[in-house]
This record gives structure tokens, C-alpha cells and sequence, in this order.
């Protein structure tokens, strides 16, 4: 279970990927979820982008907040 912290960094990756300034237990907690992968970057920075999982995620979510 995600906490809604979680579950709003999960969103505004979905939304805005290249955001810099996401809180990093709550990344940390995607991470280790396997929701959330780093990329490596050609700058040498890296940047979260949702896995398939995390995208599956979402949908359930959406799926059950449009049936209330």
C-alpha cells in the first residue's frame, strides 16, 4: 500500500518526469516497489520514469476513483 505522499510523487512523475524536486523517501519507496526506475543520464544526472508496473498502477487507480 502506498502512502498518499507515495502515490502523489507516483502521479506527478506520470504527469511532469523531468520534476527535480520530488521528496526522496517517497521516491526512495517507488523505487524499492519497483514502480519507479532511474535513467541514467547523458549529464550524469538521473531521472525517475514510471515502470510498466507503475503504469498499471495508475490505471487501476483511475479505474477506481472514476467508478465512486
Amino acid at each position: 500500500m502506498l502512502s498518499p505522499h507515495e502515490f502523489a510523487t507516483l502521479m506527478l512523475l506520470k504527469d511532469a518526469p523531468d520534476l527535480l524536486s520530488l521528496d526522496g523517501a517517497d521516491l526512495e519507496a517507488l523505487l524499492e516497489r519497483q514502480l519507479v526506475t532511474l535513467e541514467d543520464l547523458a549529464s550524469g544526472q538521473q531521472r525517475p520514469l514510471i515502470t510498466a508496473d507503475g503504469q498499471i498502477f495508475l490505471k487501476a487507480a483511475a479505474r477506481i476513483l472514476n467508478d465512486e
